[in-house]
């Protein structure tokens, strides 16, 4: 154990984000998300939840400020709706660490899949919110 750094937060998970540079995305995936699929370094975070993992992360993870959006959600396919409620969980856990990030962007469900597909790595939860998938992109760390 390290003084500081959330027990969430697996040793591979901890290495993952210390070799992810500015503008490298990690993805925060919810249980249904096809990971393996779509990119080669998947890491395990079998029943968390992923405004859990947010809080557990944030502190030691730096948002891109050189970008509009430094977080984008997946947009509900035509037919479906969105919980209201996943996306205000979420904010809620990233408001502890990062008060003024903008809003959150919303990309139709197969351009998300192609940013998985060039993230650094894909994190896979086991949330169960439909449509509970987060892209966080890395900014670089003040001084």
């Amino acid at each position: 154990m390290l003084k500081g750094i959330s027990s969430l937060i697996s040793p591979d998970l901890l290495e993952v984000m210390a070799r992810m540079g500015h503008g490298d995305e990690l993805i925060l995936a919810d249980a249904h998300f096809p990971a393996e699929t779509l990119n080669q370094r998947v890491i395990r975070a079998d029943g968390l939840r992923i405004a859990d993992l947010l809080e557990a992360i944030l502190p030691l993870f730096e948002l891109d400020t050189y970008v509009p959006h430094p977080l984008v959600m997946m947009a509900a396919v035509e037919g479906d709706t969105l919980d209201a409620e996943v996306e205000a969980t979420y904010m809620a856990s990233i408001r502890k660490s990062n008060p003024d990030v903008p809003p959150i962007q919303r990309l139709e469900r197969f351009e998300f899949y192609d940013r998985a597909k060039s993230a650094f790595a894909v994190v896979m939860t086991g949330e169960t919110a439909k449509y509970g998938n987060i892209l966080l992109k890395k900014g670089v760390t003040g001084t």
